[in-house]
């Protein structure tokens, strides 16, 4: 991803993990700090004519975003739709990285691996997670996140080139 100053970066949540939530609010304030642009996409009912506009919505967000973080991978179901809409992104050329809790870290991998995409990039975080009071997951928010900056392959600020 590089540098993130100019960048658009979209961040993905769901309607279940209140973890979730808080943890990109924070990683979006400091992508904002770095000079990023940040836009949010919630994911909602993903069956019948809610899920067919839901994977349009989730078509046209991409188009306005230049680096896609997707999550959270930490259940069954949500490790599917978590991995799916990575993959989604990931085939629009856009660097993706999916977010996942330890507990289903194998199983993103696996189904990243069956949709083709056995690459795809996925930041770990501990488990349990969403049962945490709100200040112990903004200290794993915190400690984290430059984690995910090295699978993301980006950097805050510009690196100089040597003279």
């Amino acid at each position: 991803a590089g540098a993130l100053a100019g960048k658009t970066i979209g961040i993905r949540v769901d309607q279940i993990w209140r973890s979730w939530d808080w943890i990109s609010e924070m990683w979006a304030d400091r992508f904002r700090d770095a000079g990023a642009t940040v836009t949010f996409w919630r994911s909602c009912g993903r069956s019948g004519e809610e899920g067919e506009r839901m994977d349009r919505e989730l078509k046209d967000w991409l188009k306005t975003i230049d680096v896609a973080v997707v999550g959270l991978a930490n259940c069954g179901s949500c490790t599917g739709w978590t991995v799916r809409d990575a993959i989604t992104a990931a085939n629009t050329g856009l660097p993706t990285i999916a977010v996942a809790t330890k507990n289903f870290e194998r199983f993103a991998h696996t189904i990243a691996a069956r949709g083709g995409r056995s690459g795809l990039r996925v930041h770990v975080l501990p488990y349990p997670l969403n049962e945490c009071e709100r200040a112990d997951v903004m200290q794993v928010a915190e400690e984290y996140f430059d984690g995910l900056l090295d699978v993301m392959g980006a950097q805050l600020v510009a690196e100089k080139s040597a003279a």
